[in-house]
């Protein structure tokens, strides 16, 4: 069974076929410039050669037709016919209180989905283009959204609801949903694989530029550190995550902002950005620190402090926990950062090794010797969880 994994930005549209027989890629690549002049890259996994070109993509249609005639053909393609790609699986950023688990795409679905874009305004309207240009171009294959949402769709009222009046809740759904539900999912059911165990209590730390943690009990989220939107928790990239909403008042009264001017700096200028003033990038931060910059290791510092703090707060929340691990680019490819958080929580029981966790970017038991809890590498693959969703909802 072939299933082809559409992930839709605005202007961008990234994909990948997978042989769901064998779980394995054969091929991959993304649509850019959307809307503008267009470009392709295509690389198939069966030794033919990669394709790279502008081509006129004046909307989402177009991408889609111009990555299934690569598929498809005899020099770039990895398919004979349009006719072996037997459902398309597409990441949904937000499914609001109505989705708790992945779905078929019919009318109902479609329209729940454009009835969440107040909810996920960026994000939102690109996956419904996606999954309009397929039904357009692919008539008759099987469309299924999974979203990043429900993961977090398992949580307990006391965890989900905010501390402000209930009408706000009961009118428009406001509430933590938490992001990064694939990812999470993903890891957090291979967790229970490397424990042994089907109940694990799992914490997973998907830190990247977009980071976010996730409580689980046996593969079940019962807390997540984003909200109603990807803003909340910790410091990321260029996120500011949790802030005292009077330094929003201060601020915007102090420089004249609008609310929009406010969050586009929360969003776009904060985060460890904004405290280093150099980059978003911790590869370009811990350079800049390793050189003496005070301002890029203040940053360093504060992101491993806080999700320090998430963590033993979710530990606390799941009254123990067997397995932690650490996922997404950050995540898998920073021993520094991996080693910074974990520093001092020994009283806890969670301690790393610190020549195995000199690895990066591949599945690793990185367990302290005295260690009580088991820590991990996990190479996170939102794709495949995608993908794996879609057979389960459309094998016959």
């Amino acid at each position: 069974m072939n299933i082809l994994v559409i992930n839709a930005g605005s202007s961008s549209l990234k994909y990948q076929l997978f042989d769901m027989d064998n779980e394995t890629v054969l091929a991959k690549g993304i649509c850019e410039r959307i809307g503008i002049d267009g470009h392709l890259s295509h690389k198939p996994a069966n030794g033919k050669p990669n394709y790279e070109a502008d081509i006129a993509m004046p909307t989402h249609n177009e991408a889609i037709q111009a990555v299934l005639e690569k598929l498809v053909s005899d020099e770039y393609g990895v398919v004979k016919s349009m006719s072996e790609i037997d459902a398309v699986g597409h990441r949904v950023l937000h499914g609001g209180a109505k989705f708790t688990e992945s779905c078929i795409v019919n009318d109902e679905v479609e329209q729940a989905i454009e009835d969440c874009i107040p909810l996920g305004p960026l994000h939102n309207p690109a996956n419904l283009m996606g999954i309009r240009a397929c039904k357009e171009v692919m008539p008759g294959t099987p469309q299924v959204a999974v979203f990043d949402t429900s993961f977090g769709m398992t949580m307990e009222p006391k965890v989900y609801i905010y501390a402000m009046p209930y009408e706000y809740y009961e009118k428009h759904d406001i509430r933590k949903y938490g992001f990064h539900g694939t990812s999470h999912r993903f890891v957090s059911q291979r967790m229970l694989e490397l424990l042994g165990k089907p109940d694990a209590k799992v914490i997973v730390c998907h830190l990247g530029n977009g980071s976010s943690l996730s409580a689980s009990v046996g593969g079940k989220c019962v807390d997540t550190s984003m909200g109603l939107t990807p803003l909340a928790g910790f410091p990321m990239g260029t996120r500011s995550g949790d802030v005292d909403a009077g330094v929003l008042e201060y601020v915007m009264e102090h420089y004249g902002y609008d609310i929009h001017e406010m969050l586009t700096i929360l969003n776009k200028k904060s985060g460890v950005l904004g405290i280093s003033g150099v980059s978003s990038d911790f590869r370009d931060l811990d350079n800049a620190a390793a050189e003496g910059n005070e301002r890029a290791q203040l940053a360093l510092d504060k992101f491993a402090y806080e999700v320090k703090k998430f963590l033993g707060s979710y530990v606390a929340a799941l009254g123990g926990v067997d397995g932690i691990a650490f996922t997404a680019g950050v995540g898998e490819n920073s021993p520094e950062m991996r080693e910074n958080i974990v520093k001092g929580l020994d009283y806890m029981g969670i301690e790393i090794d610190s020549e195995k966790n000199k690895v990066r970017g591949k599945e690793t038991d990185i367990t302290g010797t005295n260690s009580k809890v088991k820590v991990f590498i996990v190479p996170t693959n939102e794709e495949l969880m995608i993908a794996r969703d879609t057979k389960e909802l459309t094998a016959k």
